[in-house]
């Protein structure tokens, strides 16, 4: 009887030639059938924008000897898309997402690139993972990171995940790690300020500018694990109803 290898869909948010997504391909290249198809440019912070406006260029590229790898001109939820439809042949069976270059813990997944890329996976209805690193560092160092990106993948091949779910896995920049943790997501939000200046012409401009402000003091959190030398991995959904306000607000008075 034949049977099919594991199909492995690779995305990320940094680019095709950054190192963190060649981490994640040397980590689970042999776990099965890898295809990558990645944003040709840095998309950072795109969260899940989707091309509307213009058309998109998808571009085979030979970057990944021995490997189908194409190069998108669109967004990291673009890259899923075009993926799904036009260069995958049947539904993967793991969707990942990075190495990216910093932490998407806490608020940062409504931010990131990287992790609305898993989500795209998510809603194709494709177990998916989006995997980051806690160091903002081109040439960071992902010898640890790949150890664990190889365990959760082939627990996630093994096991699936939950429709509608994704995991999103940071891992703190240390030598040793202390373990693998399974989280919540903290209470926590960028507090922002933007740096005002002046152009040439006289006209205001800004830069984004902030902190990362984090009041949550649980010791069952992201943030907690992360600062702990633990690898956060905190199970997500795309269903954004808040199911606990929904008694709440059918007490209003909405008669028309």
């Amino acid at each position: 009887m034949h049977t099919e290898k594991p199909l492995i869909l690779i995305t990320n948010d940094d680019g095709i030639t950054a190192p963190g997504i060649r981490a994640l391909i040397e980590a689970v290249s042999d776990l099965g059938d890898v295809v990558i198809v990645a944003p040709d440019s840095p998309q950072s912070g795109m969260g899940h924008a989707i091309t509307i406006s213009k058309p998109l260029r998808l571009d085979k590229t030979d970057i990944y000897k021995n490997l189908k790898a194409y190069q998108c001109s669109g967004t990291p939820a673009d890259c899923v898309k075009l993926a799904v439809d036009k260069v995958l042949h049947r539904k993967p069976d793991l969707l990942i997402s990075g190495i990216n270059h910093g932490s998407n813990s806490s608020i940062n997944i409504l931010y990131s690139g990287t992790m609305s890329a898993a989500m795209e996976g998510a809603i194709e209805g494709i177990p998916s993972v989006g995997f980051s690193l806690c160091n903002f560092a081109y040439d960071a160092d992902f010898s640890a990171a790949k150890k664990i990106v190889k365990i959760i993948c082939k627990n996630t091949l093994k096991n699936g995940l939950p429709v509608g779910t994704l995991l999103n896995v940071n891992i703190p920049n240390v030598s040793e790690l202390k373990g693998i943790k399974v989280c919540r997501q903290a209470n926590a939000k960028w507090q922002e300020e933007f740096d005002e200046r002046k152009d040439p012409n006289g006209r205001n401009y800004y830069w984004l500018t902030g902190k990362f402000v984090n009041n949550d003091k649980g010791d069952d959190t992201d943030e907690w694990a992360l600062a702990n030398n633990f690898v956060s991995v905190v199970p997500v959904h795309f269903d954004l109803t808040a199911h606990h306000a929904i008694a709440f607000v059918n007490e209003w008075d909405l008669g028309v």
